[in-house]
Parts: structure tokens; sequence; C-alpha cells
């Protein structure tokens, strides 16, 4: 009898924490769709800031109104986090064209970031077309010596998930230039990461050995490279050839800032749950969807906490970080610090696929079991808001490093619906106008949600 009665005890204890935690999240959701503030301050980072890139004037701005704005709403403690970060400009705008004969042919091209300048006059060669780096490889330096190398792989359209796409196709923009100037080649150019076919290049970050040879490197849009493919294709080289010029600089280090808004725990003040995204932006438009929709979602699922009255049991952050983009330093700068000061981290989420309609969450590093058990004790509440969706996956790029220092911390990737995100990733495209307002605020309440419960029962 005594069993029963503690068996029949504990199923109504769990039947009454499953009620409030359906309340609560309910509360959470009405807060953010009926007074929800991310969007407009998104407008705000976008319209009145702008463009974002590591070193620049709109980074040290949008750094004073991020934590203007996080001590508006009374966070517990905000503060500015200093790192050091890369100084890249990109100069006075590309020129490009395909030059058959006497005739030129415009090409739209953004150069690659961290890459260097053409010279003066620009460069002007054949072109030698690959479609991986393996094929570059295998036609060795007497082939490549002297030309222009177009790494022409397309995004590969078979995946539902299109950060796979962008994964696979992903390493003829940051590794190919390297192994091209290896090879004497005199410049890359690459097609743009994108499924979509329009005019709109999509730049990106290129890496090379710190002291090695680095040659100007640069994407062209989709429809130019199916241009210059099919000329390729009808024999028309090498008569024909490529130019182009590009003014990009790589000036030294500045200083910079994580912003970091807190609500500290009221049981476990040195136990951390992470929500974050990247302030740095690209220069090409404002940054939008990569990733202003990220940070002000943070922010937002902070407010929301506040604004509904809930109180978490462990420490709560929103992490602004900078330069994600071109440099990961203040991911690194996080995690450095994080472990001098033996912060116990139980969770981490990032949110950098764009500010699209919620679908789940993915974990980093983790088994089956662990997926089976998170789907077990979570999907059935999360299932009417439709973020449901609990798989193994990636993480994100500035939580990563704290698998390195903070042992036992879960790494978690908020996952929206990707179908449209590489169409503005990184292009002039990505602006203000292509945030919808519905999905920006279903997200922050998703990651309120789930943090909720991580903060009530744990991973």
């Amino acid at each position: 009898m005594k069993k029963f009665t503690l068996l029949f005890s504990a199923a109504l204890l769990c039947t009454q924490v499953k009620a409030q935690d359906s309340l609560t999240i309910r509360k959470i959701y009405d807060e953010a769709l009926v007074n929800g503030q991310c969007y407009e301050n998104l407008r705000y980072l976008c319209k009145n800031i702008g463009q974002r890139i590591s070193g620049s004037e709109g980074a040290q701005k949008s750094v004073d109104w991020s934590k203007k704005l996080m001590e508006g709403y009374g966070f517990n403690k905000v503060y500015l986090q200093e790192v050091m970060v890369p100084h890249w400009v990109r100069g006075a705008k590309e020129e490009a064209a395909i030059i058959d004969g006497k005739t030129r042919i415009p090409v739209p091209i953004v150069a690659l970031g961290m890459s260097i300048a053409t010279p003066k006059a620009g460069i002007t060669a054949n072109v030698i077309e690959v479609k991986s780096i393996k094929e570059l490889e295998g036609l060795g330096e007497s082939v490549i010596k002297g030309k222009i190398v177009f790494f022409n792989r397309a995004f590969d359209p078979r995946f539902i998930e299109t950060g796979m796409a962008y994964g696979t196709a992903g390493d003829q923009r940051f590794m190919g230039p390297a192994v091209a100037a290896k090879l004497g080649a005199a410049g890359v150019i690459v097609r743009s990461l994108t499924e979509i076919i329009d005019d709109y290049p999509h730049t990106g970050a290129t890496l090379a050995a710190p002291g090695s040879k680095m040659i100007p490197a640069a994407a062209i849009s989709t429809k130019a490279a199916n241009k210059l493919s099919a000329m390729l294709k009808m024999r028309k080289f090498p008569a024909a050839k490529f130019y182009f010029k590009q003014n990009c600089q790589l000036l030294p280090d500045v200083k910079s800032y994580n912003v970091i808004g807190e609500l500290t725990g009221t049981e476990n003040p040195n136990k951390f749950i992470t929500v974050g995204g990247h302030l740095d932006s690209w220069d090409l438009a404002e940054g939008a969807h990569d990733d202003g929709t990220g940070v002000m979602q943070s922010a937002e699922v902070l407010r929301i906490f506040k604004a509904v009255g809930y109180k978490p049991k462990n420490s709560v952050r929103a992490v602004f970080f900078m330069n994600e983009e071109n440099g990961h330093k203040g991911g690194l700068k996080y995690a450095e610090l994080a472990a001098q000061n033996k912060e116990q981290h139980i969770a981490a989420i990032e949110t950098d696929e764009g500010g699209f309609t919620p679908r789940g969450f993915s974990f980093a590093d983790v088994s089956k079991e662990f997926i089976k058990n998170i789907n077990d004790k979570y999907k059935a509440i999360l299932e009417p808001y439709e973020v449901d969706k609990l798989t193994i996956g990636g993480a994100g790029t500035d939580i990563e490093p704290m698998k390195e220092t903070l042992p036992g911390v879960v790494l978690i990737g908020f996952r929206p619906d990707s179908q449209r995100y590489f169409d503005l990733h990184h292009t002039a495209k990505d602006v203000f106008e292509n945030v919808n307002k519905r999905e920006l605020e279903l997200g922050a309440a998703g990651m309120a949600a789930f943090i909720y419960l991580i903060d009530q029962h744990g991973l």
C-alpha cells in the first residue's frame, strides 16, 4: 500500500509539473506574440546602424547600442567582454568581366572576406574550371600556374536541410583559394554558395595558413557562373579571358567586444544557460537574417522571462558574439573566460540560421540514447508550438569552442526552416524587409520555452 501511495504521489506531482510547464510556456508565447520587441529592435539595428563587419564603425556602434538596450531591460548584469578582432576592409566596389575577343561581358562579383587585393589594374587571365579541390590538385602546377581558377560546384538540391548543401559545397570557398595559390594560380573565382539562380554574388570568409601565399579571391553570381561555364563548354577559351579587380586590405587587429546580458540564477548563480548569436555581419547589406535576427531573439528571451515574472533557477545569459564571420574570436574569448572563471555551463544555444519559422533544435556530439530521452521528455510539450524537432546535428560556430574548455556543456543549435536562408545569406539582399515579424517572434518564444524547460528539468 505504501509503495502504491508513493507511485501515485509521484504521478500526481509529474502531472502538476507538466500542467505548470504548459501554463508557463503559454505565457511565454503570449508575451512574444502580443508584446514582442525583437522585430522593432531588429529594425533599429538594421536601419540605424546597418552593416557591422568586425573592426568597423558599424560594429562599434552596434556594441554601444546593444549594451544600452539590455541595460534598459533591467537585466541583472550587462557588460562587455573585450576581444581583439580582425579588421578587413573591402574598399572600392569590385568589378569583373568575361572578355571574349573585343566583347566585355560584365559579371557581378564580390571579394571574399580576408582576401587580398588584385594589382591596381586588376587581373586578366585564362580560366580553368574545376568542381572540387581534389580535381584542382589533380591538374597540378603545370596547368594551373598563371591561370584564374574557377570553382563551380553547385549546391546539391537533394538535401532537404539546405545547411547540408552549404556544408558540402563550402570547402571550395573556405580552402580553395589557398590550395590554388600553392599551385601558382593568379587568382580564384568561386560560384556563390546558394541554390538560387540570380545575379547577387555571396561573399564569405576564405582561409589561409599564417605566412602562406595568398592570391585574390572573389565570388561571382550563380547566373554569371552558369554563363562562364557554358562559354567554356563551347570551347571559346582560351580565346576568351576573365578579368577582375578588387581593392580589399587586411589592417591590424582592433579592440572590440562581446555584449552580454544576464538574469542571475536564484538557486545556482554559477550554473549557466547561454543563448546567443553574432553581432557582426558582412558589409554588403544590413546583416538582418545573418545574424541580426539571432542576437535580437537572444535578448528577447531574457526580456520575455522578466515580462512574465519568471526567475530562472540557473543563470541565463544572452551573448552577442563579435567576429563570427571572419575569425570567430568572440566565441573563443567567451569559452576561454568561462573556463578561467570556473563557470559551470549546462547548455548553450546558438541562433545563426536566420529568423525563419522555427522547427526545433539540434544537439551536437550526443548519442542516439540522449536524443531519445530528450524527445521523451520534451517533444510532447513543444509539439503544439511546432518547435518539437529534436535531433542530432550542428550547434553553432560561436559556441563550439565551449566543448573544449567546459566539460559537460550541451551545445544546441536553434533550427528554423532553412529553405530561404541561402537565397539571402552573405548578399546585398540580407535586409530588414526580408524578415517576417511573426516568424521572428515565434523563434524567440520557442527558444525561451526550451530554455525554461532546461532550467526547470535539465538535460
